[in-house]
């Protein structure tokens, strides 16, 4: 797997991660809340969504205005132009 493809790869789990997260945002928020420091919550959100810890501490790092139903559109469109790319269905 060549250097483009990792990147793409990377972006791709990102991307799902936002959309799971966006997807089930009360307990994305929740979590968050609960959790007693940033790397608890890292943790905690990784778990909950089944995600790797840099796409977990990409949720973290989305701002709030990003978990509107039009953002979640756009990182589907992304998410599927990705895979495409990579030769994957959806």
């Amino acid at each position: 797997m060549d250097q483009y493809e990792r990147q793409m790869r990377e972006e791709l789990a990102i991307l799902e991660a936002l959309m799971l997260a966006i997807d089930r945002r009360e307990e994305v928020f929740l979590m968050i809340e609960d959790s007693e420091h940033v790397n608890e919550a890292i943790r905690r959100v990784a778990h909950l969504l089944g995600v790797g810890m840099v796409a977990s501490r990409a949720v973290l790092d989305v701002q709030a205005r990003r978990f509107t139903r039009d953002q979640r559109e756009k990182s589907a469109f992304r998410a599927a132009e990705i895979r495409s790319m990579l030769g994957e269905g959806d």
